[in-house]
């Protein structure tokens, strides 16, 4: 049996609960909540987003009426605002606040998930020199008005005062697909693709060093281009470098996976292509995955 601790926050008074996808890391555990007052209640997980690191509980307890956390937006985030972290410090420190300032914004990090040492990629983040240590993942950011603006999601380790935080409004999306489809979607292109660097540019003779190639990678049964979606509706083919998504350029930084992170099930969105030399435009909507 093992037994870990970290944070969360109710965000609606039936028992819904916020937290990270890497704090539930075993879909098939049992996960207790235990709130401020001391109670305990089981739990169930509604659902886990892989991208952002977000998971959602909910309280098995019926009828329930219990204060919940109220939702800001980081949208209008400004350098230098004060915030307040809030978590489980350490796995033992129950509702440990500390306070800072927003040190930075749409910041990028490679985060360890657990401690095989697996990463994963974080888009979008929020710094914070509010004191975050291991346990607070999962636990609200709040500004000076009580709501919250994100969700504490990692640390630097060995440098003091660097901590990120997960925009709440990724959040909000999450809760309101939940809401409406009882699940999370993802949007869907349907292409098999390369983010393209200098390395890959050399290896393949490409006339550029950023895009996204459309490319089977050589997997047994695989083809570039799924048959029958979005993409294949729209006509694209593999080798076509993908430039920009709604006139944002694709890169190593911004690849066309995070641009898609903000966009929805039926959304359309527009694509610049390189074929052969010549620059076309694809228009499609995006379908679920």
């Amino acid at each position: 049996m093992q037994i870990g601790g970290g944070s969360g926050f109710i965000v609606s008074p039936d028992g819904i609960v916020l937290t990270n996808r890497h704090v539930i890391s075993e879909p098939d555990a049992d996960y207790t909540i235990i709130t401020s007052d001391g109670k305990k209640y089981e739990s169930e997980i509604i659902a886990r987003d892989k991208i952002n690191d977000l998971a959602v509980l909910k309280i098995k307890t019926p009828n329930l009426n219990l204060p919940a956390v109220e939702l800001g937006s980081a949208q209008n985030l400004k350098l230098g605002q004060s915030v307040i972290a809030i978590g489980n410090a350490l796995g033992q420190f129950q509702n440990t606040i500390s306070t800072g300032i927003v040190s930075g914004l749409s910041r990028l990090i490679s985060a360890a998930t657990d401690m095989s040492g697996r990463h994963e990629r974080l888009r979008g983040l929020i710094q914070t020199d509010a004191a975050v240590n291991p346990g607070n993942s999962g636990g609200p950011l709040v500004d000076l008005n009580g709501k919250a603006i994100g969700i504490n999601a990692a640390i630097v380790f060995g440098a003091q005062n660097i901590g990120f935080a997960i925009p709440i409004d990724r959040a909000k999306k999450d809760l309101e697909e939940i809401k409406i489809h009882g699940r999370i979607r993802r949007p869907f292109l349907g292409i098999r693709y390369l983010v393209l660097n200098k390395k890959i540019q050399e290896q393949f003779g490409l006339p550029l060093d950023h895009g996204a190639l459309i490319i089977n990678e050589g997997i047994p049964g695989d083809t570039a281009i799924i048959p029958g979606s979005a993409s294949d509706k729209a006509g694209l083919k593999e080798f076509d470098i993908i430039l920009t998504c709604n006139n944002k350029k694709i890169t190593e930084n911004e690849t066309l996976e995070d641009i898609l992170s903000s966009h929805g099930v039926g959304d359309k969105i527009e694509l610049e292509i390189l074929r052969n030399k010549k620059k076309i435009n694809a228009r499609l909507a995006l379908e679920e995955a």
